[in-house]
């Protein structure tokens, strides 16, 4: 069963408020404030002079088992929200990969699921990772992208981007963070993201909530429990607004959904559930043998839910 063994996180230093970036890109008082007051935002999170390999290397360079194991790194896998996120011939993964001395690894990036790309990521590694069936073989996921572009900084009317970053070391078996179900559903009517038409952006915008709802339940389903019985639900940092009233949708407690992250960190490209999970585990909110999920969504549109066991 697919475990993760550890997650490293790099959170950049450099906090803006969501108000300044909004009136760089052009928004009015009147709409900043939508996003402080109604959509629970105040800062997003940047690494001006950091490359996209920087902030891979920021947060893999914090994996301590991978110390002295690196020989049993048999694949990097960068997860993208962009499919292109630099100029050709450029390669972040294989440089990130080379940096760390993972030369015997197979390197490669997965973007096909947007944001959701990170749990993707995650169950793909387990998969090989079994098929290879060498039990001490490791993958390394790498998360986190920059905000290089306006249309990269904000999508309108949801969330501001940020520029953390996290790595995940995953093992085929293992006892704690096993994955327990993967659920993925892809509309692909809305296969256009940021340039949808008003009114199929409006039908989005309408399906929104009961396609989460129904991804997140599908994995519930699949692990073999209740949604009373999920201790925990690390989501994806778009905003407050939207996890209130799916917890109101599906009848979840919102206490027991780990929102702290939302007003300071930004919507991390791929990174958030896993920059929530080491916040959580920090902070000592998951205990041996509780059951989370981590949810995220990718533009395209793309939903996806993993329950794992600590």
């Amino acid at each position: 069963m697919t475990a993760i063994e550890e997650v490293a996180v790099h959170l950049p230093s450099t906090r803006v408020p969501v108000a300044e970036v909004g009136r760089e890109l052009g928004l009015s008082d009147k709409e900043v404030r939508v996003f402080e007051r109604f959509y629970g935002l105040r800062e997003t999170l940047y690494e001006p002079d950091a490359t996209l390999s920087d902030l891979a290397l920021a947060a893999a360079g914090k994996v301590t088992s991978l110390i002295g194991e690196e020989d049993r790194v048999r694949y990097v896998i960068q997860a993208r929200t962009l499919s292109v996120v630099v100029p050709y011939p450029v390669n972040p993964v294989q440089e990130v990969r080379d940096a760390l001395g993972l030369r015997q690894a197979s390197a490669f990036s997965v973007t096909q699921h947007a944001c959701a790309s990170g749990l993707l990521a995650v169950d793909l590694a387990g998969r090989l990772l079994a098929a290879d069936g060498d039990p001490d073989a490791r993958a390394l996921v790498l998360t986190g992208e920059k905000a290089f572009t306006p249309t990269a900084q904000m999508i309108p009317n949801t969330t501001f981007m940020g520029e953390g970053s996290a790595a995940v070391l995953v093992r085929a078996d293992g006892d704690r963070d096993r994955v327990l179900s993967y659920a993925t559903r892809t509309h692909g009517q809305f296969n256009g993201g940021l340039s949808l038409t008003p009114e199929r952006s409006a039908e989005f915008q309408a399906i929104y909530q009961d396609a989460l709802a129904e991804v997140i339940t599908a994995a519930v389903d699949s692990a073999g429990i209740t949604l009373g019985e999920l201790d925990l639900l690390l989501p994806h940092n778009v905003n407050r607004h939207s996890w209130m009233r799916l917890c109101k949708a599906i009848g979840y407690p919102p206490e027991r959904i780990y929102l702290d992250n939302v007003p300071v960190t930004g919507h991390c490209f791929c990174a958030d559930s896993f920059i929530n999970y080491r916040s959580a585990a920090d902070l000592g909110l998951l205990r041996p043998g509780d059951r989370y999920l981590m949810a995220a969504v990718g533009l395209g549109a793309t939903f996806s839910a993993m329950v794992l066991e600590h």
